[in-house]
């Protein structure tokens, strides 16, 4: 695999051009404006901000993948051409992520399970098996289920490090002065620290490369969640002096505006050694016996057992040569100008709650707003904009329980919710929040579109909740009384298929035979 030091930046353009080019690519992401019926009986594109869910797939990407496909075959062999070409390609996927990120040549990129999950439940094993001495992980109270249960899983104990209170008395970023005293608290026992690069609750970002140094001075290592952080900022493996370079970076492609790429894992080589893989099979041996095998050095074929999901990564790969050859200043610019001009539009809104520090001067953020309006419930306030204006939205906990109860006042300091909650929280008044969360794709028009909505809710709270009812399974959610549009009216998979069919290969007529 080439060496990602020798190779020259892929953004040359000036900036002025390069935001230009965003402007361009708005329009090329599939799903952007489909339309869907609504309750007022009309027809409508919908405006798309679920984002921090997962991201709209990108066209541009996709085109290049449909151009890949032409040559299919399997990888790990180079003596026809469509598997030197499909070996090849695939080795430039992952040279793709190590560009993406920043990583020198004593990283390795490993294309891993659907999402974060499968790369930090990945290394949490990892870790706790090369060093079961150091049984302590810590992590913050903002972490995603997936940045916490796996710790829980693998190692003796997790500690949860608390968040600070910005000057309005809002949640902002991880408490450092509190990190840094459980990281020489816990001391030659941590084994690693975790933490999110963005919280998918409030979008408020950490300072990864100062939690990095801080493990570091204690010997142990830094874990990076950076499922919601890598679409939307620059992201970087190595920081300003050595002791800030990350160990271990986990993303997810589908966040990444590529659904159905895998997950990915970007670590130190090192941290593999005389490990045996976890997931074992074809493409990882030198030597198979029925007595014996030996399993090959070379990463990151020996962590990526079986045959890879070649469309997925190479549709990862498209999507991140795309991004960086625009430039993820040009992006985030351009998202933080989008973010604060919500923010302020939002806040005007009588009786709507955002959560987390609200200014970007105070705290940084990237495109995720949190909110409750105070005369609806989140379930209905999301089934309304649905409903109503074509608004995809989502709500709840958005796997971050603790962190959610957290900032609704139910949990404690400790992120530990009292024991009555699980029998006072039913399908009235489920814990939960609205999540409006941007992509590349988002416009002010869009925000013009969510903000008109929730001022129509917080203004006729009264109409709306005879509207709708709670669905009675604890959710929280809320649906419409008469307004029904099953899924299986705009798109059935079997239909569709069956239709394909018809089309294409008919059955012949033989009435006659």
């Amino acid at each position: 695999m080439p060496s990602t030091q020798s190779m020259s930046p892929l953004t040359t353009a000036p900036f002025s051009v390069r935001r230009q080019q965003i402007e361009a690519l708005r329009d090329q992401f599939t799903g952007r404006t489909t339309s869907y019926p609504r309750a007022d009986g009309t027809i409508g594109p919908r405006t798309y901000l679920d984002s921090a869910a997962s991201n709209l797939r990108f066209r541009g990407a996709e085109a290049v993948v449909e151009d890949a496909m032409q040559h299919y075959a399997n990888t790990h062999s180079h003596l026809h051409h469509g598997a030197r070409i499909m070996t090849e390609a695939y080795a430039q996927a992952h040279d793709a992520v190590l560009q993406f990120v920043g990583a020198p040549d004593d990283y390795t990129a490993i294309f891993c399970g659907t999402g974060v999950t499968g790369g930090l439940n990945r290394m949490a094993r990892v870790l706790a098996a090369q060093h079961p001495e150091r049984d302590v992980a810590i992590t913050t109270l903002m972490e995603h289920h997936a940045n916490d249960l796996p710790h829980r899983k693998h190692l003796r104990k997790v500690v949860h490090v608390p968040l600070q209170v910005d000057p309005d008395g809002n949640a902002g970023r991880v408490d450092m002065t509190a990190l840094r005293a459980a990281i020489h608290e816990h001391g030659d026992r941590l084994n690693y620290v975790a933490v999110t690069a963005a919280s998918n609750v409030t979008g408020i970002a950490n300072p990864v490369h100062a939690i990095a140094e801080a493990a570091h001075d204690v010997g142990a290592l830094c874990v990076v969640d950076a499922a919601q952080s890598a679409a939307h900022r620059p992201i970087r493996i190595t920081g300003d002096a050595p002791g800030e370079a990350l160990d271990v970076m986990c993303l997810s492609g589908h966040k990444i505006y590529a659904p159905g790429s895998p997950g990915l894992i970007v670590a130190r080589k090192a941290l593999f050694d005389n490990h045996e893989p976890e997931v074992v099979g074809g493409g990882i041996v030198e030597f198979v016996d029925a007595k014996r095998y030996d399993v090959t050095s070379a990463l990151p074929d020996r962590e990526e057992a079986g045959t890879p999901n070649l469309p997925g990564s190479l549709l990862l790969g498209a999507t991140l040569r795309i991004l960086q050859r625009v430039g993820m200043d040009a992006i985030e610019a351009d998202e933080q100008a989008l973010t604060q001009y919500a923010m302020s539009a939002l806040n005007e809104i009588d009786g709507l709650t955002i959560y987390g520090s609200h200014r970007l001067e105070v705290a940084e953020r990237i495109g995720v707003i949190t909110l409750n309006l105070h005369d609806l419930p989140h379930g209905l306030v999301t089934a309304a904009l649905n409903d109503y204006f074509g608004i995809a939205v989502r709500n709840e906990c958005f796997c971050a329980q603790p962190f959610v109860r957290q900032l609704l006042g139910i949990a404690d300091e400790q992120g530990i919710a009292p024991t009555s909650c699980t029998d006072t929280c039913g399908p009235r008044t489920q814990p939960g929040m609205v999540r409006l969360s941007f992509g590349l794709y988002n416009t002010r028009a869009d925000v013009d579109t969510a903000v008109k909505a929730l001022r129509d809710l917080a203004a006729r709270p009264d109409w709306y909740r005879e509207r709708y009812r709670p669905v009675d399974d604890g959710s929280g959610d809320w649906v419409h009384t008469t307004f029904q549009a099953p899924a299986s009216d705009t798109f059935d998979l079997n239909a569709a298929a069956d239709q394909w069919l018809a089309a294409h290969a008919p059955v012949p007529d033989t009435a006659d035979a």
